[in-house]
């Protein structure tokens, strides 16, 4: 009798995807809730999905099904959005410099690269505390729950984190301040 193929999803990886498919989610759709539910989504369908023994790239995988939520996404607000014509010019909203000027976008991804390397400097604990707080939203006891430490290590965790990024980007940015 043959063994079922272990899941290629361990715990320790699905929490790094997990924090990972969040980040790009909540990126994406400037909504938190929306960002949480959608991440929780994919892996849902993850575990639903049969044939997960036969995939050989889990966090690929994975995105793909979070890229296809988000369009899901989109389109389910492209619907929402669709305004009667009376209301149309005070809803609509002014676009962004950002959105006009490529370097202006250029600059932006390059500082979410700055920010993600940052974060990746970070021990687990610390960028696992900083991310729950600053993406996820949690309250600090709701983090200290979660990740079964005191209030008071949550907050050290989230201070030293902060003030490692603050360093590092002023740093990147020539901006350095003496300590």
């Amino acid at each position: 009798m043959s063994r079922p193929k272990p899941d290629p999803l361990s715990a320790d990886a699905c929490r790094g995807f997990y924090a990972d498919i969040l980040y790009f989610l909540r990126k994406r759709t400037d909504n938190a809730s929306d960002a949480a539910d959608m991440t929780q989504d994919v892996f849902t369908q993850w575990l639903g999905y049969r044939d997960r023994a036969k995939v050989e790239q889990p966090r690929a995988f994975l995105f793909q099904m979070a890229r296809n939520l988000l369009r899901d996404h989109w389109r389910k607000q492209k619907v929402r959005q669709t305004v009667p014509p009376d209301h149309a010019e005070r809803e609509a909203e002014p676009l962004t410099d950002e959105q006009n000027d490529p370097m202006a976008a250029a600059l932006h991804l390059q500082r979410l690269e700055q920010l993600k390397e940052v974060l990746a400097e970070l021990s687990p604990r610390r960028r696992e505390a900083l991310m729950l707080h600053r993406f996820e939203g949690l309250s600090q006891a709701q983090i200290a729950e979660r990740m079964g430490v005191s209030i008071s290590m949550v907050e050290k965790h989230i201070a030293v984190a902060l003030l490692h990024c603050k360093q590092r980007l002023q740093h990147a940015q020539g901006k350095e301040q003496p300590q």
